[in-house]
């Protein structure tokens, strides 16, 4: 239980559960859908069970993201998809969920929930196993946790956290930049970079000598140049989408 005193561990939980906030609320509004034809009696079944195995299905995934994510050059995939994802989080596209359909069928609705949230949930999979895999032994430990904790909160409290954001935008701002400094972590650690021994014809990132692991400083600028490429790109589309309205109307 030593790791339970480890900054790393209460820091990369705080990470998943940001992004499961974050990137979940689409999800809140698919369960909400599904379920709206149920009966009341069952509407609260439904989305307990359809959340359910949404759950279980997503720590599947992200255990075998995980694991992916030790072979070569897919941090570097993994990263550039985050790097995208935390754009759209500030630079959103305007789409609708009219494509999911209501049943009044207690288990199609609980099909209709995970089968929803699987089609949905790549983004939320790359992004927490770019945030637990720093984690160590415990990285599912942390995921399982942050779904845990976070779940709840999009389901029942989706409202007040969409309400947040509203009204606190500096929320979503610095999510797409946690987004984009997991990238930068993430695409210098890839072994095609960090492995001196191995793919030596690809350039090869500045090693600690005890640890031989990339230097923390290599790390940290990378973390911090994906923090901020993601918020120049988000705000650069923004401004476009503006003075394209702007030139419309």
């Amino acid at each position: 239980m030593d790791f339970l005193a480890s900054p790393e561990f209460w820091l990369a939980l705080g990470q998943i559960i940001i992004i499961d906030i974050l990137l979940g609320g689409d999800n809140a509004v698919v369960i909400a859908l599904a379920c709206r034809k149920l009966p009341p009696a069952q509407r609260t079944k439904g989305i307990i069970w359809g959340t359910a195995g949404a759950i279980v299905l997503r720590v599947i995934l992200i255990a075998f993201a995980m694991t992916l994510l030790a072979l070569p050059f897919l941090k570097l995939v993994g990263a550039l998809l985050l790097l995208w994802i935390g754009v759209k989080l500030l630079a959103p596209d305007e789409d609708g969920h009219g494509n999911v359909q209501g049943s009044d069928k207690l288990l199609a609705a609980i099909k209709t929930i995970i089968v929803a949230d699987l089609v949905m949930s790549v983004d939320n999979v790359i992004a927490i196993a770019g945030a637990a895999q720093n984690a160590g032994d415990h990285s599912l430990l942390l995921v399982v946790l942050g779904l845990l904790i976070s779940i709840p909160i999009i389901v029942w409290g989706s409202q007040l956290v969409i309400k947040l954001m509203e009204r606190f935008p500096m929320i979503i701002t610095l999510g797409g930049m946690l987004l984009g400094w997991i990238a930068g972590g993430m695409l210098v650690t890839d072994p095609v970079l960090a492995n001196p021994d191995q793919w030596q014809w690809m350039p090869k990132l500045p090693l600690d000598d005890s640890s031989r692991e990339v230097s923390a400083w290599v790390r940290y600028g990378a973390s911090v140049a994906g923090a901020l490429l993601v918020l120049l790109a988000g705000r650069i589309i923004l401004a476009r989408r503006a003075g394209s309205a702007a030139a419309g109307s």
